[in-house]
């Protein structure tokens, strides 16, 4: 059949054109690339603007311990303030992660929004205490960069996950 001597004639130059070696050495190049591209560092400026915190201000407004606590609008973890850190400092015995995500959350008491880096502390078991999973403006877990259901601890020499805390980096103009 002519389908069938047009695959072989196909394969029989391909074959004579590449070796075993370079066909192994691109095969593991292509691993490698795969393997490292988890790590790379993401631009979520683009998703870090414009997230709104739609309640008003409660009584738990300025509650570092409470899950509607307003700078906790994207926080996904155990809140550091409940496992013996603050919502800006690791717990003793934990070290913050080396990469973090981004949010962008809104104080109703000043009105003004903050860009918040949510920061995963790491090194001992996870803590268990206070755990928040607010997702506000969260993307799909296809976007690995803009999604915070992932292991942050990833790129430090321990990767167990502790707790979270949340740094004001800056104020929207």
């Amino acid at each position: 059949m002519w389908i069938d001597r047009f695959f072989e004639h196909q394969t029989r130059r391909a074959a004579q054109r590449t070796g075993r070696r370079s066909v192994l050495a691109t095969l593991g190049k292509v691993m490698v690339g795969t393997m490292a591209l988890p790590v790379l560092p993401f631009d979520r400026s683009a998703h870090a603007a414009g997230a709104h915190r739609s309640k008003a201000a409660g009584p738990q407004a300025q509650d570092e311990t409470a899950c509607d606590y307003w700078k906790y609008c994207a926080v996904d973890g155990f809140l550091c303030a409940c496992c013996g850190g603050t919502s800006t400092s690791c717990p003793p015995g934990t070290e913050p992660s080396r990469v973090s995500w981004v949010g962008t959350c809104h104080n109703p008491a000043d009105g003004r929004s903050y860009m918040v880096s949510y920061n995963d502390c790491c090194g001992k078991t996870t803590c268990g205490r206070c755990e928040c999973n607010t997702n506000e403006r969260e993307r799909p877990g296809y976007r690995l960069g803009v999604h915070n259901d992932v292991n942050w601890c990833m790129s430090n020499d321990s990767t167990m996950f502790h707790c979270t805390t949340s740094i004001i980096l800056g104020v929207q103009e």
